[in-house]
Parts: structure tokens; sequence; C-alpha cells
């Protein structure tokens, strides 16, 4: 299955993705956004694919740039729980020259799509570090709204809670 906006197109992460999404979950301009900042290695991300992706608890997919087919980083939808109708939203760009030409708000909008009208679920969450400006606006411009008195402080660092409500989008 392939999801296509105007800039990119998303496909289904495979085993065949595991350089690349080392390479760039271990990049210093990635890790730093992500609440998980461990060891990332070929065994973690096999063990993700087999026991998350496998088994439908994650939904990810690769972010491909249409005018030069170029993997540029991945989006995924975790802990779906289609009987709630909800999921976490994640996303991260992987090529740093890829950053701040819209491609991760078409990613996000492209998601937030699939998983209202393929899916059938009625609400995403996400988490980020307070610190991170720039991805807060990016969701806020998909519909994503903060949670009213949810943080969390994890290594020292605010964590904030969004969330968008499908049935009114």
């Amino acid at each position: 299955m392939q999801l296509t906006g105007n800039k990119i197109y998303l496909l289904p992460i495979t085993k065949n993705d595991t350089e690349d999404i080392v390479r760039w979950r271990n990049q210093e301009f990635v890790k730093s956004n992500f609440i998980y900042r461990g060891p990332f290695d070929s065994e973690v991300h096999r063990n993700w694919l087999e026991t998350k992706v496998k088994t439908g608890q994650v939904i990810q997919f690769i972010i491909y740039v249409k005018d030069s087919n170029q993997k540029i980083g991945s989006v995924y939808l975790r802990d779906v729980d289609k009987d709630k109708g909800e999921a976490e939203y994640g996303i991260f760009i992987g090529e740093e020259k890829a950053l701040h030409h819209g491609y991760g708000s078409e990613a996000c909008n492209l998601m937030v799509d699939y998983a209202k009208t393929k899916l059938g679920l009625k609400r995403l969450m996400l988490r980020l570090l307070s610190t991170n400006e720039i991805a807060r606006k990016s969701y806020e411009h998909a519909g994503f709204m903060p949670i009213a008195d949810r943080n969390d402080v994890i290594n020292g660092e605010t964590i904030v809670f969004m969330e968008i409500n499908l049935d009114e989008n």
C-alpha cells in the first residue's frame, strides 16, 4: 500500500529499511528529539519489526520524496488500539537536508487521514519534548492540540502531550 501526497509518498517499512533507520536514529539531530535516546542498532530495530510492526501494534511507513524517490524518514502509529479507536503518532526526518521543506507536515496529514479513513481511529495522541518548538508548530498545523494539564518529566525534560480528535476533522 502506498499513501501519496503532493511532495512525498509513504511505503510500509520493511526489514530492508533497517540500515537507514539505524543510521537516522543515531544522528544527534534526530536522537536529541526522541524521548528514548538509548543505543539503537540493527538488533533493536529487527526486534521492533518482529514484536511491534509484524503484530500490528505499530503501523510504520518510510517517507520518500516524490521527485527523487529518496528515503528521508519514517512516520508511524504505535500502540494501535482499534477497540478504543486510538493510537500514538510519531515521525522523524532522518536526512538533515530534507528538514524545513514541509515533508514532515505532509506525512503527518497523510497519516492522520489514514488513521481516520482506513483504520477508523477516533483519536491520535503524541508526545514531544517541550523544547521542540518546530515539531509543536507542525503538529498544531495538522490539528493536534495540547492536552490540558498533561505533562510528564523524564530525565529532567518536560514531555508535552498533544491529541487530535479525528471525529472533528
